[in-house]
């Protein structure tokens, strides 16, 4: 591999693992902060790329659509919280299997009901549809730069809202002594309604940003399930600095096995997994 395919292979892999850290991110505060198991995440990653075709379809504009998709899984993410997801809290994580599971039947049906089983594609926007030049036969699309530069902000103005806001504070207290908030007047229910929107938010705009390069099929959310899981595990449960390079390795590991041992490709990030837990059972960041 000369220098050139390297550059782009890490190219790659930087993109693929951010958008893999949006996911996780999700994932792991709605598990590490709420207590809740999520199964039905992946069908949030499936609900914005489906949101991006419909919503650029009708607007004529992919910006629109992801502003306008990300404005509505806020509130959908609200209203799921605020119906279901906020009577099991307290319940043996075996009913919240069961619920989650269960929604990723009744999303899989409601997408074929409003959407249909067809594989759509999602035009790559004209302003973002060029490549950039590596070497005189190589080049890199700058669709995929600006889809790290998206998670990349994300990353920072998630780190920002936990870290160094008011909401955040309380965030973290309310994940580490939940009556004591309470005791002190804090809000807890709404205070876990919009961190499940927040990690509800991160999937759908993942999916959306994913759509012009990954197709809108049904099951897509199926796919990226097991790998986000894979990442929260390695991270640590609960730790979003954890996520976000649990994120890029297992993004490394997967993209250079693809180019350099397709043979055992499939098993390499669960190998990563398995050596990590047998040398930090929690993750690498547990909080």
């Amino acid at each position: 591999m000369d220098f050139a395919n390297f550059s782009i292979q890490l190219l790659n892999s930087v993109q693929y693992g951010l958008l893999l850290f949006m996911l996780a991110a999700g994932l792991t505060l709605i598990f590490g902060i709420m207590g809740v198991v999520n199964l039905a995440h992946g069908s949030f990653y499936m609900l914005g790329a489906y949101l991006a075709w419909s919503l650029a379809a009708r607007t004529g504009s992919f910006a629109l659509a992801v502003i306008g998709g990300a404005l509505l899984s806020v509130l959908f993410g609200l209203a799921l919280e605020r119906v279901l997801f906020r009577h099991f809290y307290q319940r043996d994580h075996l009913d919240q299997v069961l619920l989650t599971f269960g929604l990723i039947y009744i999303f899989e049906e409601l997408r074929s009901i409003l959407w249909g089983d067809d594989v759509h594609g999602v035009k790559i926007p004209d302003l973002l549809s060029a490549s950039m030049p590596l070497t005189e036969n190589l080049s890199y699309p700058v669709y995929r730069l600006f889809m790290a530069g998206v998670c990349v902000a994300l990353a920072i103005g998630l780190y920002l809202l936990i870290s160094k806001t008011r909401l955040g504070m309380k965030i973290r207290a309310g994940a580490f002594n939940r009556d004591m908030t309470e005791a002190l007047g804090v809000n807890i229910k709404r205070i876990h309604a919009v961190v499940f929107a927040i990690g509800v938010a991160l999937a759908t705009v993942a999916g959306m940003i994913a759509a012009p390069i990954s197709s809108v099929y049904p099951n897509m959310g199926s796919q990226v399930l097991i790998m986000c899981f894979v990442v929260v595990v390695i991270g640590g449960i609960g730790s979003v600095r954890g996520a976000l390079i649990s994120a890029l390795l297992v993004g490394l590991v997967d993209t250079f096995g693809k180019v350099l041992l397709p043979q055992v490709a499939g098993m390499l990030v669960y190998m990563l997994m398995a050596a990590v837990l047998l040398w930090k059972p929690e993750g690498l960041f547990r909080t």
